[in-house]
């Protein structure tokens, strides 16, 4: 299979590695300095998926070289505020068999990317394994708590085709599985992700740390119940009935196998990049303002985290 995997940091490398590790044809697009790092060294990963190593079939430094090229994979592992520009930009390039697994954080990537690719084109992921990045074209992978889980929103692409991609990834050892509710384990991640990655930048700990002190504990219960009266107006349910019963499986579930992770935001300002706030809590200040529900506690902490992000770590 031909895939190309867009965007070589942590994720990307990832699953850019282990899929051509598993004999995939394998190309990688990225910004110029990344990917003369990976033609002079390769993909690698390490950490708790083992040690893993390849060269990719082709490495691009811009869209104008997707030209004449087809691939019946595309995996989007750019952040989320560049989801709508990226897909305008390729959906010139990719045939009209191409699929494009979103595999983002946050809110909007789904609905920016329609605006240029059909649904039918498109295949939304939830992962929530944790990747970091050593160097360009090195990821270390800290953790993982649960499956990628993949599918189409709307319900309009064959489950056997996203059976057929579930296979793919595991095969290459990427837990995935299939769901015809995908969104309920998206807002599933960006509850988690509100909760635990802006504090764990804004404070400079592993998630460990957020769930053992008191008022970490009490501003993440905050964030939870905000974000649930916001679903509860916004008509989307979610795995859980309500914040309490997600709360147990947050604090007894989730965050005992990530809790020596650090957070990607608190990464992203080390490197003085901008981070995905608007995908997470901004995502649901702005769909709270929608519905009349007050997120006041959602509203501080981003503010929090975009002075960090503008003042450096």
């Amino acid at each position: 299979m031909k895939i190309l995997v867009f965007g070589l940091g942590a994720l990307g490398t990832v699953y850019s590695c282990l899929l051509k590790e598993q004999g995939h044809h394998v190309a990688g697009l990225d910004r110029e300095t990344v990917v003369n790092a990976v033609e002079e060294k390769g993909v690698r990963i390490n950490g708790i998926w083992g040690e893993h190593g390849g060269r990719l079939d082709e490495t691009l430094s811009g869209v104008e070289q997707l030209e004449g090229k087809n691939y019946d994979l595309v995996i989007l592992t750019v952040k989320s505020y560049e989801t709508g520009e990226v897909a305008r930009q390729i959906a010139r390039f990719i045939s009209p068999d191409t699929y494009i697994l979103l595999a983002q954080n946050g809110y909007g990537n789904f609905e920016a990317a329609t605006q240029f690719i059909s649904p039918s084109r498109l295949i939304l992921g939830r992962v929530i394994f944790g990747a970091e990045t050593i160097e360009a074209g090195i990821s270390k992978v800290t953790a993982i708590a649960d499956d990628v889980i993949i599918g189409s929103p709307a319900n309009v692409i064959d489950v056997e085709i996203l059976e057929a991609y579930s296979r793919i990834f595991n095969e290459a050892g990427i837990p995935t599985r299939t769901s015809t509710e995908v969104m309920k384990f998206v807002w599933g991640k960006i509850i988690y992700n509100s909760a635990l990655n802006p504090l764990g930048a804004i404070l400079d700990v592993p998630y460990g740390k957020l769930a053992e002190n008191q008022h970490t504990r009490k501003l993440m219960d905050s964030i939870i119940e905000e974000i649930f009266a916001v679903l509860s107006a916004h008509g989307q349910e979610t795995l859980w009935p309500d914040a309490k019963t997600y709360r147990h499986a947050f604090y007894k579930q989730m965050l005992p196998t990530t809790v020596l992770h650090h957070a990607s935001m608190l990464q992203d300002i080390q490197r003085g990049r901008k981070t995905e706030i608007e995908a997470l809590n901004g995502a649901i200040i702005k769909l709270g303002k929608q519905y009349g529900v007050n997120t006041p506690v959602n509203e501080v902490i981003s503010s929090l985290l975009q002075a960090k992000e503008e003042m450096g770590s």
